[in-house]
């Protein structure tokens, strides 16, 4: 394997999904530069359809504040619907992944109340310096979302390249109406996920666990 080839798998092994932050913000340069290096993905006819807004100094408390809100008031609706089941192995994993993180943080399985207090870091932020709204032109469907889903892994790896911990978060999502009204966003945008990120705290429990792959074997296949 080639030298880029080995800096490229590093960091896909490297990039975690963090959920404990140091307050420490995060300098605009280093913001722009993991723009930069994601701007370059793959999309459908060069359509770059992909936007991100991202909070900074009071603002990420201002939009937590909003969100937690909408959260304990409001109802869910998504501008992309969520699966409606995970059926077989995908199920599987999901819950293996779950049971994991409740394993990290000491939450027995059948502490419920323990549970949903745990959900409920997703609308804090996980206490991030940084949340970034990804964001796409709603007429683009799911192929604009299919570009976007390039791009937020490159924003990822190019964070995890800057010394930066990142989380994508779907469960923001759910509350579109309240992300267009506070930063006041396009209504026929739709709203695809969040991304807390900031330099990861360490020394949390939370942030020690991982989550593991399939073998090659399990997702490749030849014909000829």
């Amino acid at each position: 394997m080639s030298a880029d080839g080995d800096t490229l798998k590093r960091l896909m092994q490297a990039r975690y999904s963090c959920r404990a932050f140091r307050p420490d913000p995060v300098a605009d340069a280093v913001i722009e530069r993991t723009v930069d290096t994601a701007r370059h993905t793959a999309s459908w006819n060069n359509t770059q359809p992909w936007e991100l807004l991202v909070t900074r100094g009071t603002e990420t408390g201002a939009f937590r504040q909003a969100l937690l809100r909408e959260v304990q008031t409001g109802k869910p609706g998504p501008d992309m619907d969520w699966p409606e089941s995970y059926p077989g192995e995908l199920g599987e994993r999901r819950r293996t992944c779950g049971y994991a993180l409740y394993n990290a943080v000491g939450i027995a399985r059948e502490d419920r109340e323990a549970r949903a207090r745990q959900s409920m870091r997703n609308f804090e932020m996980f206490d991030a310096p940084h949340v970034a709204i990804l964001h796409i032109p709603q007429v683009l469907g799911p192929y604009g979302a299919l570009d976007a889903g390039g791009f937020l892994t490159a924003f990822m790896l190019a964070a995890t390249a800057e010394g930066l911990g990142t989380i994508a978060q779907a469960a923001v999502a759910a509350y579109p109406d309240v992300i267009r009204r506070h930063f006041g966003l396009p209504e026929d945008h739709a709203i695809l996920c969040a991304i807390s990120f900031g330099y990861a705290d360490e020394t949390q429990p939370v942030n020690q666990y991982r989550t593991e792959r399939e073998d090659v074997g399990a997702i490749l296949s030849f014909r000829g």
